[in-house]
């Protein structure tokens, strides 16, 4: 490998590793930080919060943007090893970049088609990333002058030269601790269950109650017409039953709205409102939750049963496998629903109507909630909506 070249995968895989630390920061003060908003929301098309919070930001609970700066970390290793490892060692450093810059071809662009295709929103970080993996992949394979196919022999090779040099041993475990560290303790995202539903929510410290109070009394309040039947807090969420942070918050809040429910009776409601991720019943949106629409109306038409709530649960609990079917088939079995194909052409439009009303609200995620009119996109963590509202309790006009 030329030095000009192992030079400019050096500079391009630190431009990418810049980009995926600061997603990285970026996933981390939107999973600890409600009232964090991103550099890189530019609007409602590049917006690295809309991205972040879909199911295409994160493997395992892990944001993608981690495994990103490890693969630009290891990038950057071996275009120094072009640089000044042994010749026999560095003729192979471009194949080995050929094939890494291969897998990380595929997996970015899967990204760019749900981004492009099914989100429709563009995270400026993701696309520096991309390019610069894309670059890597350009430049190592220009520079490639041995088969592919002798790469595995050569790693073995280049393996017993690497056990021969501490300094290149150093590095190596050095890297393979600090990645093993990082997908370790990099918090997750919020993963509540129906299970935890009995936990208690954490308690906020003095300097989160102080930041949340001052965001809810200086955030402005939009005015929805719903019915609050006389609770002094109105909680407004709009809902997609297949979508993941949906079904999280709904898990993580309940023992909070049980708490408000069981010490004051009535004084706080919640309304959920639909907004399917499917274009079917939702004109604002692509085909991102094929299921949803069908699920709103499973809801809908087992509350004529008493049975809405044993329905919605068991949507959340089973997103993983959830199809028309499978909605159609539980909408008979657990929400006593038989007549689901005479009913559901009316019941959608229902589900129109709750769409149309998250249109005029410019609602572009699920969950976004209005808590008193106060809009929150996304989940809060747990002790911030707790806190919210105890606020409101306290400081929102008797209705």
């Amino acid at each position: 490998m030329t030095k000009l070249a192992a030079r400019l995968v050096l500079a391009f895989a630190l431009v990418g590793l810049g980009a995926s630390v600061a997603a990285a920061y970026v996933h981390y003060q939107l999973l600890s930080d409600p009232l964090y908003t991103s550099f890189c929301d530019v609007n409602a098309t590049f917006s690295c919060t809309q991205v972040y919070e879909s199911r295409f930001s994160t493997v395992g609970g892990i944001p993608v943007a981690i495994f990103g700066g490890i693969w630009f970390v290891c990038a950057g290793l071996l275009a120094v090893a072009g640089m000044v490892a042994r010749p026999q060692v560095r003729e192979s450093i471009p194949g080995y970049l050929f094939a890494l810059s291969t897998l990380a071809l595929a997996a970015v662009l899967y990204l760019l088609y749900a981004s492009i295709v099914i989100l429709k929103a563009y995270c400026p970080m993701c696309l520096l990333t991309d390019a610069a993996v894309i670059a890597i992949f350009i430049i190592s394979g220009a520079s490639a002058s041995v088969p592919m196919t002798t790469l595995p022999r050569r790693i073995t090779k280049d393996l017993r030269v690497l056990a021969g040099n501490p300094m290149a041993v150093a590095v190596a475990v050095l890297f393979v601790a600090g990645s093993v560290s990082t997908l370790a303790f990099f918090p997750r995202g919020a993963t509540a269950s129906p299970a935890d539903a009995g936990a208690p929510a954490p308690v906020a410290t003095a300097e989160q109650r102080s930041e949340l109070e001052q965001f809810m009394a200086a955030a402005p309040r939009i005015p929805l017409v719903i019915p609050r039947d006389g609770a002094k807090v109105l909680v407004v969420k709009f809902n997609d039953f297949q979508c993941p942070a949906c079904a999280n918050s709904h898990a993580a809040y309940k023992p909070i709205l049980a708490k408000y429910e069981e010490q004051a009776p009535g004084a706080v409601k919640v309304v959920m409102v639909d907004y399917p991720l499917n274009a079917t019943c939702n004109p604002n949106s692509s085909m991102l939750h094929p299921a949803a629409c069908d699920a709103a109306v499973a809801v809908r038409l087992a509350a004529e049963h008493d049975r809405a709530e044993e329905m919605g649960e068991w949507l959340y609990m089973n997103q993983g496998g959830m199809t028309p079917a499978t909605v159609r088939q539980a909408a008979r079995d657990v929400g006593q629903v038989t007549d689901f194909d005479a009913k559901y052409a009316a019941a959608l439009e229902l589900v129109k109507a709750d769409v149309a009303l998250g249109t005029q609200l410019s609602i572009n995620s699920t969950p976004t909630f209005f808590i008193n009119g106060v809009r929150v996109d996304g989940q809060w963590a747990v002790q911030y909506f707790d806190q919210a509202i105890a606020y409101e309790l306290q400081h929102a006009p008797a209705q």
